[in-house]
């Protein structure tokens, strides 16, 4: 089930209620996947380019210190938001309270405020952005123009769920585009939190548990990680974003990401679903699977 962003008998623009996302949409059975986490760091890039968010973040966020527990925070509460079910709401409530308090003033002496609706909304119009992008780069199938706007009406709830302003949300995914469009190139800027988020994500850091002695064979199996997450970031960034934070992107570059989207795009089909997807999403996936065989038996009782 999808929602829609509907106009009452004096025009004003009318959100439906807040629900969980259900199985069956597209937002269900793709968000899951670990390809998610190729994107991701995309949409990250461009919520730190934000100004507010940048401020917020360079103060009370952990990705410098500790980014992989950050990055794993941060999955598994988008994981919540899609396959939480009614702990999807308490999630999204969760988070809006915890930012409540996170408000900063910054060197020129300007206030920010993680719940000024601009760079709340912002936060969950970069995720559509990464949805579309994993599919065009990461996807058998790219998403085509019918496609993107169903995917948008389901998005619609989610921005719901997180009770983000009507006047912050564009009613269709033609407008979305261009919306998205214009704020990247008026509203982003080339923050040092940005720059440093770069930086992080080249090098994997080792969790905080690991001894120290096995810091080299960490860094030997991950630096590849690293380089690959950098670069489909870059890649996947809008290419007026890049400009702004003089990152450079070849020809060649958008080939390379291409022939290895193919190649993720082929195998990841071929994975077991236990490891196609994150655990929380595979997890509930695998319990809507077995209340659907429990409907049917149910069903199928003599009376």
């Amino acid at each position: 089930m999808t929602a829609s962003v509907a106009v009452d008998d004096t025009g004003k623009r009318v959100l439906p209620p807040r629900r969980a996302i259900e199985p069956g949409t597209r937002m269900w059975d793709e968000t899951g996947l670990v390809t998610f986490s190729l994107t991701a760091g995309s949409a990250f890039l461009l919520q730190t380019m934000e100004p507010t968010i940048s401020a917020v973040v360079d103060e009370h966020s952990t990705f410098r210190t500790d980014p992989m527990g950050r990055a794993l925070r941060s999955v598994s509460s988008v994981m919540m938001w899609v396959y939480g079910g009614d702990e999807a709401l308490a999630e999204a409530d969760r988070l809006r309270a915890m930012h409540a308090s996170l408000n900063t003033t910054d060197a020129s002496g300007r206030q920010h405020r993680a719940l000024s609706s601009g760079p709340w909304a912002w936060v969950l119009h970069t995720g559509t952005y990464a949805f579309c992008a994993n599919s065009k780069y990461f996807a058998r199938t790219p998403l085509r123009d019918e496609d993107k706007e169903a995917y948008y009406q389901e998005a619609l709830q989610l921005l719901r769920n997180f009770t983000v302003a009507p006047k912050e949300i564009p009613a269709t995914f033609a407008e979305f585009e261009e919306f998205f469009a214009a704020a990247v190139e008026n509203n982003l800027e080339a923050t040092q939190t940005a720059r440093d988020y770069l930086k992080t994500i080249q090098k994997v850091a080792p969790p905080k548990e690991l001894p120290r002695p096995l810091h080299p064979l960490w860094h030997a199996l991950f630096a590849p990680i690293g380089k690959l997450q950098y670069f489909c970031t870059v890649g996947t960034t809008p290419e007026p974003a890049r400009r702004k934070l003089g990152l450079t992107w070849t020809a060649a570059d958008e080939r390379r990401l291409k022939l290895i989207g193919w190649v993720i795009s082929r195998g990841t089909p071929l994975l077991p679903e236990r490891v196609r997807y994150f655990p929380i999403a595979y997890e509930a996936r695998k319990l809507e699977r077995d209340r659907q065989r429990l409907r049917k038996v149910i069903d199928l009782r003599p009376l």
